[in-house]
């Protein structure tokens, strides 16, 4: 049997330096490493990818087990990229069995869980999952970086040798090859437009030549109305026709030299060379309409299809792709919160909240409130003197005004909420 080194708690801190026996600061730096070898990666909440549906197909047929899972492991989930026989697409970090292979950086194996003191009381051990095998190994980067994990899970009690191991450590090779592979692709195989590394590289050399040259330049990111259950009601072929449908629905609208780009599942950006805030409003209000005219048939019918767009340009402040899109995220969250399919402007939404400068970012970060009695763990996604994007796993019950601890500093921010949806906030540093 694989020795199981497992820390028994997760608190962060604590639970990675108990593993390699280090300080928490040492912990706290060996977390923050991680982090961003994760996000140079870019990959999380990026489009399904069918070779992950390979790999986890693979795991199923090899092992003879219920459930094969690729994921990637940031501050405050685990994120599936891509998951057979389990219908969730992430769970909380703190939930989560594979974050203790996270935390440890080697494999771990469970014969049977309803055994073992340490998972006999997780819910999905004692739920309708029912799970009771779990055999993960590290999905690690060539620089040695832990980003996320290779699993199998079976509903059934049963025992994993050295040899299956091996070939569940050689999946895990495979998987990181093709994220390997997936970073230095510059299209999206599904959609054909640009992935969201190529759409920002792109983006860079035209804010290049807008600042030089001194011409306007506006962004807008359009994220598809109820994606979710658009999948789950009528599956993912449906789905991907949804997402074809949008693009093909697009391009007539732009001009030559605009550029699109997919950002994530459902979420597109596109960039306007020489286009003003009143002109990106105008382009965004035809991109609406045209979409919202869409009609994907499927088997059971037709699936009427909307989505919610934010728009911002350069100014004084906003002189880079990574703050363009803040903004443009923040307006995007705050048209989905005032009813969906509409266009919001950053200019009027932001008020007093300029936005200054972001940098792009992966940190770890707690949400504190209730006069510091709840603590919601989040992923800072960027961050700036003024303001944050954090990503959480449920904002409900989040108030509009909390302090942020930035867990690998120990800095704290008092926060005041400016845009949100159901798993990002934009906040305002008070």
């Amino acid at each position: 049997m694989v020795s199981e080194r497992i820390a028994q708690t997760f608190e962060p801190e604590v639970a990675v330096a108990r593993v390699f026996g280090k300080s928490s600061a040492e912990a706290i730096e060996r977390e923050n490493q991680r982090l961003a070898a994760l996000a140079q990666l870019d990959l999380l909440d990026s489009p399904r990818d069918e070779g992950f549906e390979r790999i986890v197909r693979l795991i199923r047929a090899i092992f003879s087990i219920d459930i094969g899972l690729v994921s990637l492991i940031d501050a405050h989930r685990q994120w599936y990229s891509a998951c057979s026989g389990l219908s969730a697409s992430e769970v909380p970090r703190g939930g989560s069995f594979c974050r203790f292979v996270v935390d440890s950086e080697e494999p771990i194996v469970v014969s049977d869980a309803s055994k073992d003191q340490r998972f006999a009381q997780h819910p999905a051990v004692t739920g309708e999952e029912h799970i009771r095998f779990y055999a993960g190994v590290p999905l690690r980067t060539r620089s040695g970086h832990t980003v996320g994990t290779v699993c199998a899970i079976d509903r059934r009690a049963r025992s994993f040798n050295t040899r299956d191991l091996s070939i569940l450590e050689e999946l895990s090779g495979a998987a990181m090859d093709r994220i390997e592979l997936i970073h230095s692709a510059s299209t999206d195989s599904l959609t054909e437009a640009l992935t969201r590394r190529a759409f920002k590289q792109e983006a860079d050399q035209l804010i290049s030549l807008a600042t030089r040259h001194q011409h306007d330049l506006s962004c807008i990111v359009l994220d598809i109305d109820h994606f979710k259950t658009i999948n789950d009601t009528h599956g993912h072929a449906t789905g991907d026709e949804v997402l074809k449908a949008v693009v093909a629905a697009c391009r007539p609208v732009l001009r030559t030299g605009d550029v699109l780009g997919r950002l994530g599942g459902e979420e597109f950006a596109i960039l306007l060379p020489h286009i003003d805030r009143d002109g990106a409003a105008a382009t965004a209000e035809r991109l609406r309409t045209v979409i919202a005219s869409q009609q994907v048939q499927n088997g059971s019918g037709v699936v009427k299809v909307t989505a919610s767009f934010g728009l911002s340009s350069l100014s004084i402040v906003t002189k880079d792709i990574d703050t363009l899109l803040a903004q443009a995220d923040a307006a995007m969250y705050r048209a989905k919160t005032d009813g969906r399919n509409r266009c919001v402007s950053w200019a009027s939404i932001s008020g007093e909240d300029a936005m200054g400068a972001r940098r792009r970012v992966l940190k770890a970060g707690s949400i504190l409130f209730n006069d510091r009695r709840s603590t919601i763990d989040c992923t800072v996604r960027s961050l700036g003197a003024d303001g944050a994007s954090l990503s959480v796993s449920n904002s409900t019950g989040i108030p509009p005004e909390f302090a942020l601890l930035l867990t690998g500093e120990g800095r704290e921010m008092a926060c005041r909420v400016i845009a949100s949806d159901r798993q990002n906030l934009e906040v305002a540093f008070r």
